[in-house]
């Protein structure tokens, strides 16, 4: 059991890894390219890359309020880990831990923007319909929470989360 423990939590990382470093390049790239740059059209009409430094949260909202944004993004981050560590090594809690992973990596690719340069680093925008722009990060936060909420509702049964309980078992004494 501990050796299965110990090959989910690397695999964890390396995902988790990779996902960080994957956002922080396409956000690096942006900088390079598009800073200063006019909009570049990928999909005329539909999707353009256009560089932004984001002060604030999506649409935004809440500008130059760094630190709620770090204190968010780390209380965030804790409740993964710990729901990461209670969660049972059961086949059935991999989607859990690959969706968790992918959230925490969008939180901590901006966060760490946020960290170095005070701001996050946008790029990604849908004119079609005008979205505001945004970037990996946000696409791994939105697309893993959205999936996850789906697999809670749907998916797992109320005591699936059992593990999640601060309340002792009693023995049958």
């Amino acid at each position: 059991m501990k050796n299965h423990k110990s090959k989910l939590l690397f695999w964890d990382i390396l995902l988790l890894v990779i996902l960080v470093w994957v956002d922080q390049f396409t956000k690096h790239l942006a900088v390079l390219r598009l800073k200063n740059q006019p909009s570049v059209s990928v999909i005329p009409g539909i999707l353009e890359l256009s560089y932004l430094e984001n002060h604030g949260a999506a649409f935004g909202i809440l500008q130059n309020q760094k630190g709620f944004f770090v204190f968010t993004s780390v209380t965030f981050l804790c409740v993964i880990v710990y729901v990461l560590c209670k969660a049972p090594c059961a086949s059935k809690y991999t989607r859990l831990h690959i969706l968790l992973i992918i959230t925490a990596s969008g939180a901590i690719g901006n966060l760490a923007d946020r960290l170095r340069l005070d701001y996050v680093v946008d790029f990604i925008y849908i004119s079609l319909i005008n979205f505001p722009i945004f970037n990996v990060a946000d696409m791994y936060v939105t697309f893993s929470a959205a999936i996850l909420v789906f697999q809670v509702l749907f998916v797992y049964q109320e005591n699936d989360f059992g593990f999640l309980s601060f309340r002792q078992k009693k023995s049958g004494i």
